[in-house]
């Protein structure tokens, strides 16, 4: 089915863009292949709103590759990332299949989670500096995105999402309804609810979180980074 084919693309891609164990925070050769075969899918089902927005997806987000790691081989974080090492040629195709996408979902064909996304993914690539991200606009479409598929990964996105559009509470209010059975010893929630507190003035909880998050993963690179911001909020003054 077209669906499982989509699926395990999305896999190898995600797996290459933050692998979930290991000493290298990327598998940036697996990333580019699920990119090549999603555009592969796509010329192969041009009329499917879905396929087209999973390769907007997948081309939006591997555009980044270059500005996620720094010199030393540290993870960066979106926000922190310099932008004009993001792929311009990826993010052109990226939009253009995600226009092609939202042209047929014009004419009513459903469109769904790779689609929502990619339009999450495309509100980063269009604005020149983090601080000129319309979270805002995110907020609403992951509201959109949990309703049309809903489950705890895509919650505790939403958190990040309106804690960033309307405050640290409000990510927290989202956060505190997830289910922290359904994602297992996944180190998302803590290190989520580490960077909600920390935005909060709550650095003692936010050392907490992040520590937590960090016996978690299984990613040395994703390790580093959660230690060191644990670290950083032990050394500021407690709220």
């Amino acid at each position: 089915r077209l669906d499982d084919v989509m699926a395990v693309i999305y896999l190898v891609f995600n797996e290459g863009y933050a692998a979930t164990a290991g000493e290298d925070w990327m598998r940036p050769d697996l990333a580019a292949e699920a990119v090549r075969l999603a555009r592969m899918l796509a010329d192969l089902a041009p009329d499917e709103p879905e396929v087209l927005g999973l390769q907007a997806l997948l081309e939006l987000q591997g555009s980044r590759t270059a500005a996620r790691l720094s010199p030393d081989g540290t993870p960066v974080l979106l926000e922190a990332q310099d932008r004009s090492l993001w792929d311009r040629l990826m993010i052109r195709r990226g939009l253009a299949a995600l226009r092609a996408s939202s042209g047929l979902a014009s004419g009513g064909r459903p469109v769904g989670r790779y689609f929502l996304q990619a339009s999450i993914a495309a509100e980063h690539a269009g604005a020149a500096r983090a601080e000129d991200t319309d979270w805002v606009r995110i907020a609403a479409l992951y509201d959109v995105l949990a309703r049309a598929a809903p489950g705890p990964v895509v919650e505790v996105n939403r958190a990040v999402a309106h804690g960033r559009a309307h405050g640290a509470a409000a990510g927290l209010a989202v956060l505190d309804a997830v289910d922290s059975s359904l994602l297992g010893d996944s180190p998302l929630l803590p290190s989520v609810r580490g960077d909600l507190l920390e935005r909060a003035g709550r650095h003692e909880d936010a050392a907490s979180a992040f520590g937590e998050a960090a016996t978690r993963t299984r990613n040395a690179g994703e390790r580093r980074v959660l230690l060191r911001r644990a670290e950083d909020n032990r050394a500021r003054p407690h709220g």
